[in-house]
């Protein structure tokens, strides 16, 4: 496939390495020399100017950056969608408001072009092994265009529901692991109390019926509070985002609540 790539950071550029490994023929965006350098040397081909990532014959552009601000500056208000031919499609990564992508799509399908809310569960490590999770929302035609694309970094790759289901999904599933973070730092503090250290007590439940994705994640940074200062970022501006959702459909996140607030206070001051 024929692919421009916007957001190639921290996520987007094992993306992008990925990609370019399964053959495809990508175009990314580089803003700065030593970007544009380390990008070329995994293969593609380097552009310094959003609208230079898409050409006549794109397929596809995949949008991988930190913010729903950034997506609407992107696909809304940057252009991307005038340039974009007939019968491609845009995917986006960032995990926002399921309103985005919709916007995105009142805007783009008019155009010919399908889109895709495809926001991702995993990390850097995931992408590099091709086993991140894809949380897919839109047409299934166009879901299906992008496969083999997103199959090049992803499995599995899910298709959820309509546009914005992908970022309903994926919204959920971080408001239910930063709760389980959140119930692992009362747990802590209950074994404090209990005498027992908190990296032991981690590592052994590890082993128990407690086991899961978060604990693990937890146990291999040591406590509590060093692995929520480590994704707080990302957490946090996911769960602000579900709890607007929910606020503007009536309601709030129930059970979730207290165990996001135990989550907060295990997060360390910033100094």
């Amino acid at each position: 496939m024929r692919l421009g790539f916007i957001g190639a950071g921290r996520m987007g550029r094992p993306m992008v390495r990925r990609l370019v490994r399964a053959g495809h023929e990508v175009r990314v965006l580089g803003r700065s020399a030593e970007a544009r350098d380390a990008l070329a040397a995994e293969g593609a081909q380097v552009v310094a100017d959003p609208a230079g990532v898409t050409d006549d014959g794109t397929d596809a552009v995949v949008v991988c950056v930190f913010t729903d601000e950034q997506v609407r500056r992107v696909c809304l208000d940057g252009g991307l969608l005038t340039g974009m031919p007939r019968g491609s499609a845009v995917v986006v990564h960032t995990t926002g408001s399921p309103g985005t992508a919709e916007a995105v799509a009142a805007r783009a399908e008019p155009l010919g072009i399908g889109v895709v809310d495809a926001p991702v569960s995993g990390g850097p490590h995931d992408i590099a092994a091709g086993r991140l999770t894809v949380f897919a929302g839109g047409p299934r035609e166009a879901v299906e265009r992008v496969r083999p694309a997103l199959e090049s970094y992803a499995d599995p790759v899910l298709h959820v529901g309509p546009t914005g289901a992908g970022q309903r999904v994926k919204l959920i599933n971080n408001a239910l692991f930063a709760a389980q973070v959140g119930l692992l730092a009362e747990a802590a503090g209950l074994g404090a109390r209990m005498g027992v250290d908190e990296g032991v007590l981690l590592g052994a439940l590890t082993h128990g019926s407690a086991a899961s994705r978060a604990l693990t994640g937890v146990a291999a940074r040591g406590t509590v509070a060093a692995f929520a200062q480590a994704v707080g970022d990302f957490v946090t501006k996911d769960v602000d985002v579900v709890r607007k959702v929910a606020a503007e459909l009536g309601g709030g996140l129930g059970a979730l609540e207290h165990a996001l607030n135990a989550l907060a206070g295990a997060v360390p001051p910033a100094r």
